[in-house]
């Protein structure tokens, strides 16, 4: 686990929630990204029953596979662009 996710372990070992449980979530959240964002949601709410952070966990997991993907795209788009201006230009 890196720094951020051995915080959220801690946190979420804090609120109540069952060590396994805290474990696979943080084990999860394996980013600088997505563990704050999920000490963010456990943080700011009281103790939520764990299909809800089940379910928080994999909508943050959607948004860093969305944002990575379209960085991806951009990126190809970019070489695409490249190569049709080298063409252009001969």
């Amino acid at each position: 686990m890196n720094e951020k996710s051995e915080i959220l372990y801690k946190l979420m070992l804090r609120k109540g929630y069952p060590a396994e449980f805290a474990r696979i979530i943080s084990c999860e959240m394996n980013t600088d990204f997505t563990a704050e964002r999920m000490i963010s949601y456990i943080g700011r709410n009281n103790r939520r029953p764990l299909e809800e952070v089940a379910d928080e966990m994999l909508a943050i997991q959607s948004d860093r596979d969305r944002i990575r993907d379209k960085h991806i795209a951009e990126h190809a788009q970019s070489k695409i662009n490249e190569l049709y201006r080298n063409i252009n230009e001969d």
